[in-house]
């Protein structure tokens, strides 16, 4: 696809997005949706995340318009209790934020930033725990968490020149990694409780994966400075996932939702996270080259689930923690707006290579 093509489909799937509504009917489980764009949760948060990233390739004026009128009518309807997932937002908050210039939403990133170092609940090894609407998770480390919070904790370092947020962004990720990542795959386990010390139904769940894939080189972005030593040991944590990753790779192109299990279905929001967190690897100069067919390869796998609405297809519904691996075999599929987002930023990265 040439990069006229790929800005027409991002197009598409970002209009979609917008206008995203639970047109399936599916009955949800979580306390707030996590499929309509109207509320505010951590769905929403990947979906705006999406938006931005495609606003700053095309400097559509469009895109953050529509960005400041859903934080303005969010604020004013009341937000969310503070949690892992009524954080995601603010990640796209603190951009918008700075480019506008808005003292109002730079304090709200300030009061949701010092919440995070004063008053969220710490896990044992002072992990963040993966408290949620209506749910502690007491002692409980999960692989979203890095992605849904620690991201807008480092945007919100470098915005305030807060090192202390910074400091703690980097041990949150060194935390999640002791615990999470596999020694013998590379791949990351969903969670880790240290309320009996063992990783639940010991689940190498795609999309919780491709948070960390996706996530890692986002936050390399974000925080530029980061000491040599650390950022190595990051990529490091990158480059055993994405080896093993390229062995368990379908055929088509897609990851099945447990990774190591055929059994389970191929899924498209977490190949589209590991394509763009590949492909942007790549890029920089963070994978070799080499990686580079197998990024490509899962990009035109989400792009074939791209429906002529701009509906992406066969992306599994919000995900909590399983205690049996046939949980995660058994979650519906639905269009969610991080469904929607994840091909987005794959396609920004795409058309980057094109």
């Amino acid at each position: 696809m040439d990069k006229a093509a790929i800005s027409a489909l991002i197009d598409k799937v970002a209009s979609k997005m917008q206008n995203l509504g639970n047109e399936t009917g599916l009955v949800e489980e979580c306390p707030i949706s996590i499929i309509s764009m109207d509320t505010w949760e951590w769905a929403q948060g990947v979906g705006l995340y999406g938006l931005y990233n495609y606003y700053q390739e095309t400097g559509e004026a469009g895109i953050l318009d529509f960005l400041v009128e859903w934080f303005e009518r969010n604020i004013r309807n009341g937000l969310p209790e503070k949690n892992v997932n009524t954080l995601c937002p603010m990640l796209t908050l603190s951009l918008v934020a700075e480019e506008t210039g808005r003292e109002d939403l730079l304090a709200l990133c300030q009061e949701w930033a010092q919440w995070i170092m004063e008053e969220m609940p710490r896990t044992e090894a002072n992990g963040l725990q993966h408290i949620v609407t209506g749910n502690a998770n007491s002692g409980q480390l999960w692989d979203d968490t890095l992605f849904m919070t620690v991201l807008f904790l480092a945007r919100a370092g470098k915005l305030f020149n807060r090192k202390d947020y910074t400091a703690e962004s980097v041990r949150q990720f060194l935390v999640h990694i002791k615990y999470l990542a596999d020694r013998k795959t590379g791949l990351w386990y969903h969670g880790w409780t240290f309320e009996g010390r063992h990783h639940f139904a010991e689940a190498l769940w795609a999309r919780g994966n491709c948070w960390y894939t996706a996530g890692v080189v986002d936050y390399l972005d974000i925080v530029d400075d980061l000491d040599p030593g650390v950022k190595l040991y990051l990529l490091d944590t990158l480059r055993s996932q994405v080896a093993a990753l390229e062995r368990l790779q379908h055929p088509g192109g897609m990851w099945h939702t447990l990774l190591d299990d055929p059994s389970s279905y191929v899924e498209t929001s977490a190949t589209a996270g590991f394509a763009y967190g590949i492909l942007k690897a790549v890029r920089l100069g963070y994978l070799d080259p080499r990686c580079l067919p197998m990024g490509r390869k899962a990009a035109e796998a989400v792009i074939s689930q791209i429906s002529e609405d701009g509906t992406v297809q066969n992306v599994s519904y919000g995900t909590g923690m399983g205690a049996t691996l046939e949980e995660y075999r058994q979650i519906k599929l639905c269009p969610m707006t991080y469904g929607q987002a994840l091909p987005i930023l794959m396609l920004t990265e795409v058309m980057k290579l094109s």
